[in-house]
């Protein structure tokens, strides 16, 4: 597992990566499915509410919790507002729900990013190039997932 420099997103590529946003903003969010959600959480600095959109990397239909994680690490702004804040709401496609914000442990995190890894190999692959790193093996993708991108589990209050 190489760490490569990580560039900053810009041009097409930063708004094909708002563009989930905007559709929900105008009331199309039930479009993207259940693949991404919107994350409306409150600044941990500022108390201003605002909005993310985030991958679901996966959802547990009996416990009806959604999980995702910060593909930035912990210097994301809304994972260090999730966790200053950790009740919010959701939406996921045309459903909303009120949710409480629970981190993963480092080694849950690792697994989960194993999980994701097998379900969506090219996606993983992906973000893992995204965050600075080539990984291919399992335990390369556990590592990253131990050490640099947290999960959180997004359970029904």
């Amino acid at each position: 597992m190489t760490k490569t420099e990580r560039k900053p997103v810009s041009g097409l590529k930063k708004f094909f990566f708002r563009a989930p946003l905007f559709l929900y903003r105008i009331g199309l969010g039930g479009l993207l499915s259940k693949r991404f959600l919107l994350l409306n959480h409150i600044g941990r600095k500022s108390g201003k509410a605002r909005q993310t959109v985030l991958e679901v990397v996966n959802y547990d239909e009996t416990a009806d919790t959604y999980y995702i994680a910060s593909g930035f690490g912990k210097r994301s702004d809304w994972y260090r507002n999730i966790l200053a804040h950790p009740q919010i709401d959701i939406q996921v496609g045309w459903r909303k729900m009120s949710v409480t914000a629970v981190p993963l442990t480092p080694e849950e995190s690792g697994q989960a990013m194993v999980d994701y890894a097998r379900r969506y190999p090219t996606a993983a692959k992906n973000l893992g190039k995204l965050i600075g790193y080539d990984v291919s093996t399992e335990e390369e993708y556990r590592t990253v997932g131990r050490e640099s991108i947290p999960f959180i589990a997004l359970r029904p209050r």
